[in-house]
């Protein structure tokens, strides 16, 4: 009996185990890692848009929320934010735009020229590639003519503004004229009409200039002078590229110029002062040349006003203090 009532005294425990709020628990932290991770991802897409906008259109953004109430005034007058010219800077259709804004014509207008730019800017890379490769074909003649090799010292072919500048030197023992004259050494009509043969390729214009040195004539600047000379060989050269082939029209200018314009500025009288400049004009040249003919010439007023900002007057070269020879 007295075992049968300790039994009946002893305590009953009963665990009861919550397992749906146990569950909803265990799930809570990957929804909020999934948020914090949403909200990583819009941080950096915003950092990038933000690192991706040029210095105009932050300005226009900042200004933009800088100062809401005057840009919601503006709109509720009845003027539109993309057609108004805003105290606010920038905002608009163009937020490039540091004062005001613009109307949605001028936008229009911007992004009909994209196209034309564009393809302006890859016709100028590819006339780019042409000229280089038109280099590099001379040089490669020049090499492989065993007769012209032994003037390759005397060959300049560089890039200038206008397009293509090859330009053939004297050398002191090996002048590309007769002393004094225009007329052209054997070996110098050899190199002209190899190079014609790679220009007429080519359908770019031509200009050609012809240089002296410094050295003057006995007669003085006013009788027949360098600069009657420079010319003469420039078209000299002309009518020997002429001969090998080159079209007639596809030369559009020929300069004489002196000492005006010294391959070595740091002497006058150095043999390579004397050269004659074959200028291929890449296409921007070329509408620069054909428009200065249609353009209006200038005033007389203001032709004669030498101290006009960007204008200087072009003078001959002083003749040498040394006794008069011929170039």
């Amino acid at each position: 009996m007295a075992g049968n009532n300790k039994q009946r005294l002893q305590p009953i425990i009963i665990k009861r185990v919550r397992k749906g709020a146990q569950a909803h628990n265990a799930g809570t932290w990957k929804i909020a890692y999934a948020d914090f991770v949403t909200a990583m991802m819009a941080f950096f897409l915003l950092m990038w848009l933000m690192g991706s906008l040029s210095e105009g259109e932050r300005k226009g953004i900042a200004d933009y929320f800088s100062s809401p109430m005057k840009m919601s005034f503006t709109q509720g007058m009845g003027a539109s934010a993309g057609d108004s010219s805003s105290i606010i800077k920038g905002g608009g259709q163009d937020l490039t735009r540091s004062v005001g804004e613009i109307k949605r014509g001028d936008v229009q207008g911007s992004r009909d020229q994209r196209p034309m730019q564009l393809l302006k800017n890859e016709q100028a890379r590819a006339e780019m590639r042409r000229l280089e490769n038109l280099k590099t074909k001379v040089q490669a003649k020049l090499a492989d003519n065993p007769r012209l090799k032994s003037l390759s010292s005397q060959l300049r072919i560089d890039m200038v503004q206008d397009g293509l500048r090859i330009q053939i030197v004297d050398e002191l023992n090996r002048p590309m004229f007769a002393s004094g004259s225009a007329v052209v050494q054997p070996y110098m009509r050899e190199l002209l009409r190899e190079i014609a043969q790679s220009l007429a390729e080519m359908p770019n214009r031509l200009t050609l200039e012809g240089h002296t040195d410094a050295h003057a004539y006995s007669g003085g600047e006013r009788g027949y002078s360098n600069w009657e000379l420079s010319s003469d060989r420039a078209n000299a050269s002309r009518r020997e590229l002429v001969a090998a082939g080159l079209p007639e029209d596809r030369v559009v200018r020929v300069l004489g110029l002196a000492s005006s314009m010294l391959f070595d500025p740091n002497d006058a009288l150095n043999p390579q002062n004397r050269r004659i400049s074959i200028i291929v004009m890449n296409r921007e040249a070329e509408e620069r040349f054909f428009r200065s003919a249609t353009d209006p010439a200038p005033s007389p007023d203001a032709a004669a006003d030498s101290s006009a900002p960007g204008v200087a007057p072009i003078s001959p070269a002083a003749p040498s203090n040394r006794p008069p020879t011929t170039p």
